[in-house]
């Protein structure tokens, strides 16, 4: 769930935290601290009274202090951050319930202990499975841990890791192509694990602004934006969902590769690898770098393999850029975290419910199988909205299934199965009119490259038509009279007005669709010009003008100025995602009309007010 959608749900008390460990870092005045200010500017009661909006947006500007904050936080070794911060960053544990969260940390624990037993009598028994230079490796970050922890004893200090001693050991732990989990378990032969009481570890995790917890549902919630902090922490490159899907697309040989070097049992089926492999916490820079290949391959082999897969294995329609192997990786990485931050499902809403109902028809085991894979308490899941609220999309349940599932599926609803039959089932889904809608502001502002990505091919020359149909739409959608006929009546060759919203008694409210490039929309003299003319071809015509509408993505601070100034247009602004705001809403009002007087009162159309008013 993103930070801002928790602060919505959240009271006063409960964001308190947060809120002070953000002013805390604004108060240190941080790189990005003119644009925080500019922010700030606008409330003179301080960062308290900054809507939600404007706090997500201040955290996206102070994430690299925030994240040096909770670093700092691993010095304390009591606090078993590593263990906490392992669990709320798998997907699906975003939003867990307190006895859920005390459930998979107490099986966390027993499960540490039990593995630390297990490595522990694998490194000191002669007859050892283990390769010898895999104990070589063991041993000597273990002896690393232990002097940096019981040096401070000697000094008659408590025992401690410092931080520089942290980035020797983080260095040392890459440097010998250890696994999160296998330097896990090391650290905890050093440092006895002590399991804490539930309510200590939400109240410590909600005091370094990790989680929120709201006691009146008994819940933590784990921000998308504060997830993607703690996984890079933590040496997680990508999410284990996107881990998952690089993994199931290489080959047996491969994966039983990466499975020898991190003393994974070879005698497990390619599913169950592939899963040590993710609960191992085994970084994907790590394996496209060592792990996946044989002792001896070139480097130019290892760039070759990574193209190939980016290209034949993962089907990704644009170049991967990079001259060096660790270019390349970067970039790749950078791809999933991309589409890990993206709003976008990929295919409509609509075709993910339907692609849910029919997956649990086809595949009633589908229901358990995402409750396992994802950790989620619900007994029933395959809901889209709930899905999403964990950041759960389309493609990340196809990924979990297994293939023999995914083509009896294809099978029973005659999707073809030639090429990627995970791509041929999202195609299946795609509900054009939605998928449109839900790319809105990105037709408006005329991203052909992002619109490529979230499924929709358009010739950029298309894009305003369809930016004024989809307008067009959405007003229809709102109950309002779009009135076509009257639009061509009225229009002559050199005024055509794009949207006429006919009111009946002779009045009208007209609307200017604009798409632009860059962010904010700055041709006021133009535009008004035009509306003048619009207004006045509707006045000859014996029509009252109620309102002039302007739509687009974005409007620059002198545009929204110039129009506040103009004392002849009656003239409103409305953002393409306000308006978007503004329908999603009224389909869950009562509403069976917009009431169009909500659009009369402010320059700069307020989506919040009118959701408000909608929603009462």
């Amino acid at each position: 769930m993103k930070l801002e959608k928790i602060l919505d749900s959240l009271g006063s008390l409960e964001k308190n935290s947060f809120i002070k460990i953000i002013d805390n870092i604004i108060g240190n005045s941080p790189k990005n601290f003119k644009e925080i200010d500019k922010i700030l500017s606008v409330s003179d009661k301080g960062l308290k009274s900054v809507d939600s909006q404007n706090i997500a947006t201040i955290f996206h500007l102070i994430e690299d202090e925030f994240s040096e904050t909770i670093k700092n936080e691993f010095i304390e070794t009591t606090s078993q951050l590593d263990i906490l911060i392992d669990i709320i960053t798998r997907d699906g544990n975003n939003i867990m319930k307190q006895d859920w969260f005390s459930r998979l940390y107490d099986i966390e624990v027993k499960k540490i202990k039990k593995r630390v037993k297990y490595l522990e009598k694998l490194i000191t028994d002669e007859k050892t499975e283990l390769d010898e230079h895999r104990v070589r490796d063991y041993k000597i970050y273990k002896s690393c841990v232990y002097i940096a922890y019981h040096n401070d004893e000697l000094n008659n200090r408590d025992a401690k890791i410092t931080d520089d001693e942290l980035s020797i050991l983080l260095t040392l732990a890459q440097e010998l192509q250890l696994s999160q989990e296998e330097r896990k378990l090391i650290d905890y032969m050093v440092i006895q694990i002590k399991q804490l009481d539930i309510d200590e570890i939400i109240n410590n995790l909600k005091n370094i602004g990790i989680i929120f917890y709201s006691k009146k549902h008994s819940t933590v919630y784990v921000a998308d934006e504060i997830v993607g902090i703690l996984r890079k922490l933590r040496g997680k490159d990508i999410a284990d969902k996107f881990l998952r899907r690089i993994l199931r697309v290489l080959k047996a040989p491969e994966i039983n590769l990466i499975a020898k070097k991190h003393n994974i049992d070879r005698k497990l089926s390619n599913d169950e690898k592939i899963k040590e492999i993710i609960k191992e916490g085994i970084g994907i820079t790590s394996i496209l770098s060592t792990a996946v290949y044989k002792d001896g391959t070139k480097l130019s082999d290892k760039k070759k393999f990574v193209n190939e897969l980016w290209e034949k294995r993962l089907y990704i329609n644009q170049p991967l850029k990079g001259v060096t192997l660790e270019d390349k990786i970067s970039n790749l990485i950078a791809y999933f975290e991309n589409r890990e931050k993206d709003e976008k499902v990929g295919i409509s809403i609509d075709g993910y419910e339907k692609m849910l109902i029919e997956l649990n028809e086809s595949l009633p085991k589908t229901n358990k199988l995402v409750k396992e894979v994802f950790e989620l308490q619900d007994e029933f899941v395959l809901k889209s909205d709930f899905l999403l609220d964990y950041n759960i999309k389309p493609r990340d349940i196809l990924d979990i299934i297994p293939q023999e599932d995914i083509i009896k599926f294809c099978n029973e609803r005659s999707i073809k199965t030639r090429g990627d039959e995970i791509i041929n089932i999202l195609e299946n889904y795609k509900d054009a009119e939605n998928l449109y809608l839900e790319n809105y502001e990105n037709i408006g502002f005329r991203d052909v490259n992002v619109l490529k990505e979230n499924g929709i091919t358009i010739r950029e020359s298309e894009l305003g038509i369809k930016f004024e149909d989809l307008t067009k739409h959405i007003f229809e959608k709102l109950g309002f009279n779009v009135d076509e006929r009257l639009r061509k009546k009225l229009n002559t060759k050199k005024d055509k007005i794009d949207i006429i919203i006919n009111l009946g008694d002779n009045e009208l409210i007209i609307i200017e669709c604009k798409t632009v490039k860059e962010n904010g929309y700055n041709k006021f003299s133009s535009v008004s010009r035009q509306l003048k003319a619009y207004y006045e071809l509707a006045k000859r015509n014996d029509y009252d003008v109620r309102k002039l509408l302007l739509v687009a993505p974005d409007f620059s601070d002198d545009f929204i100025e110039d129009c506040e100034m103009d004392v002849e247009l009656d003239l409103s602004l409305l953002t393409a995602s306000s308006l978007i705001k503004i329908f999603e809403s009224f389909k869950k009002s009562k509403h069976k009309q917009l009431p169009y007087k909500l659009l009369m009162r402010d320059v700069l159309i307020n989506s919040d007010r009118i959701i408000k008013a909608i929603s009462k």
